[in-house]
């Protein structure tokens, strides 16, 4: 569910809308031929952030299961949120596109490539939620415990490239505003996030790509999301992780595109992910609900100070006063630091 601590209301009626709408999907699909989801192609080109690979891995036959989702078939692309927005702009076929972060949405819909509508529905346009958490080796040797171990001379951190990879944005949004809900100045957050930068071994590309690396070696710790750090434990990798008191509530969008080739079907397997049984297997895979599942909440303790990006203006503001190329502040924090790709 979208739990009731992140300070918004539970929107039980939601989850039996999707629900709702899947049946009569399902129904059309069956008995009209000539209509709704059996009209045109049954190929949906999913074009996806890098992370949720494994839960579509099993969402996608759990919606072909579904009368909705007979007989149809998937084109999947995965990679970093923002090459992935880049690429449907400059062409690349998407029924359906699943980011990290809304802007890598917002790009499409100024192109006309996404409906400015897309997220008018009761979840706002989001699939999933995580949270930014720490993931450490095995035992915790280094005894990082929240942001402030970060900073200590000879930690090795490990974050992907903001350039590249939504996952950085909301991971350095996250450290900035547990600075800021700390009580400190934003000159102060600022201090602190190139400091953190300082102590960066290494930017991949993407957050898979991050997970991959430090799974493999590299680094003390890594900044993720909740999610990643529960599938490497699942995947057997010798990691703990630390959810620090002060972090940012990460929502992930998906949408149909303006140029899907079965819109009908595209929304069905929308409406599918909302339900309660694709929800949990979302949760399965690490990810916090966004509808009231049937999900055990313990999975996910509430962070003590748990706040949202519009807390610093929402993404709009966010980009361009943090992340803009030529004038963001974190943007210049990287050049200075001779940062510039991933």
């Amino acid at each position: 569910m979208r739990f009731a601590h992140l300070s918004r209301p539970l929107r039980a009626t939601a989850a039996l809308a999707a629900l709702g709408a899947l049946t009569a999907a399902c129904s059309s699909a069956a008995s009209n031929a000539g209509n709704s989801t059996s009209g045109g192609s049954k190929t949906i080109s999913l074009v996806a952030y890098s992370t949720p690979q494994k839960a579509y891995d099993a969402l996608i036959p759990g919606f072909k299961a579904t009368n909705a989702g007979a007989g149809a078939s998937f084109k999947e692309s995965f990679g970093a949120s923002g090459a992935q927005s880049r690429a449907v702009a400059a062409g690349q076929p998407a029924d359906i596109v699943a980011f990290s972060l809304e802007p890598d949405i917002s790009k499409l819909v100024k192109s006309g490539l996404v409906p400015s509508t897309w997220n008018s529905d009761a979840y706002k346009g989001m699939v999933t939620d995580s949270v930014v958490t720490l993931v450490v080796r095995k035992g915790n040797p280094k005894g990082i415990h929240g942001w402030a171990d970060l900073v200590k001379p000879g930690i090795k951190v490990v974050t992907p490239n903001f350039l590249s990879s939504g996952s950085a944005k909301w991971n350095l949004m996250a450290a900035y505003g547990a600075q800021i809900k700390s009580g400190k100045s934003p000159d102060e957050a600022l201090a602190y996030v190139k400091a953190l930068l300082k102590n960066t071994v290494t930017q991949p590309e993407s957050g898979s790509k991050a997970t991959a690396a430090f799974v493999g070696g590299v680094g003390d710790v890594l900044i993720s999301y909740e999610n990643e750090a529960i599938q490497a434990q699942k995947s057997g990798a010798a990691v703990d992780y630390v959810t620090p008191d002060q972090t940012i509530l990460i929502e992930n969008p998906i949408a149909v595109t303006t140029h899907a080739k079965n819109p009908a079907l595209a929304k069905a397997f929308i409406d599918y992910l909302h339900t309660d049984a694709a929800q949990k297997i979302f949760a399965d895979h690490g990810y916090r609900p966004v509808v009231q599942a049937d999900v055990d909440a313990s999975k996910f303790p509430t962070p003590a100070q748990l706040f949202t990006i519009k807390d610093f203006g929402g993404w709009s503001t966010v980009n361009t006063q943090f992340f803009d190329p030529t004038s963001g502040s974190i943007t210049k924090i990287e050049n200075s630091l001779g940062v510039s790709g991933g």
